[in-house]
């Protein structure tokens, strides 16, 4: 079992990490990769003691530390984190870990969740192709695709199905299965019973045995039940801690200002929030 797990690859889960390294706690580091906002900065003119950086400059700098310290990074997806009662499940990839504490450093994202989405979800909608794609050996699908990063993934569910309906979110999709279809549109709309079995569009309906969705993130209301937001923001004290015990966010997921800076100082204050919750809560194993 892990001390802690930070979720999340950008400004403040490396300020976390490299602080959970200093202070000797053993954690897991996992994300889909670092921050592409970062990177994609022209120009970072208020960063102390880095004048007159780029993002992608600031994202290198930062990544240069954290491995100089010898800090590890696992990249896969995390899609969903249990609550188990004085523990957490953190599901990533096609993986399970144990953990006492968490730190979400999981930013903000423009692309918000379907309609039905988070009400399906393990009734028919995943965010894992690996996890649950045997699910739908020689079924209909649809995936729905948020980043190009993801078309492996894709690939691997065409080879399951018998049918897949491809909505790439950006130009230039590269996937070819004979059995894949690319739709260049968005649904509105996950509906069914007891499972999802539709996808709505403003120009009609599309019948799907299961929905894959596809992105870099997962929205922390649904990758964690019980989590408070505030505002769209993950709702957190000046210690970062949120209202679930154990559980502590940074960075831009906690609300404005969406700054490196201020992003680095929370990853700080969670790593060390997190250290002192596991010495007042020791737990057995």
């Amino acid at each position: 079992m892990y001390d802690c797990i930070i979720v999340g690859g950008g400004p403040a889960a490396v300020s976390a990490a490299i602080n959970l390294k200093i202070l000797g706690k053993n954690f897991l580091w996992v994300g889909t990769g670092s921050s592409k906002k970062a990177a994609a900065a022209e120009l970072v003119r208020n960063y102390p003691g880095l004048p007159d950086i780029t993002g992608q400059q600031l994202v290198e700098k930062l990544d240069e530390h954290a491995r100089g310290m010898g800090v590890e990074f696992k990249n896969a997806l995390v899609s969903a984190i249990y609550d188990l009662s004085g523990r957490y499940a953190v599901a990533a990839g096609t993986e399970t870990y144990e953990t006492r504490t968490v730190i979400l450093c999981t930013g903000v994202s423009a692309q918000k969740p379907i309609a039905g989405e988070e009400s399906f979800l393990g009734r028919g909608v995943s965010y894992c192709a690996t996890c649950d794609g045997f699910l739908y050996k020689g079924k209909t699908i649809g995936v729905l695709l948020f980043d190009k990063q993801f078309e492996h993934e894709a690939e691997y569910l065409c080879s399951l199905a018998a049918k897949a309906y491809i909505m790439p979110m950006y130009k230039n999709c590269t996937i070819t299965a004979p059995n894949a279809e690319i739709m260049v549109k968005m649904p509105r709309q996950i509906v069914g019973g007891m499972k999802a079995e539709k996808l709505v569009f403003t120009d009609g309906e599309l019948a799907v045995d299961g929905v894959f969705v596809l992105r870099a993130s997962v929205s922390p209301a649904i990758l964690l039940r019980g989590l408070k937001e505030e505002n769209g923001h993950i709702a957190v004290d000046r210690q970062c801690r949120t209202n679930m015990a154990g559980v502590f966010a940074a960075g831009d997921c906690t609300g404005r200002p969406y700054q490196y800076a201020k992003a680095v100082g929370e990853g700080n204050v969670a790593a060390h929030s997190a250290v002192e919750y596991l010495a007042e809560n020791t737990v057995s194993e």
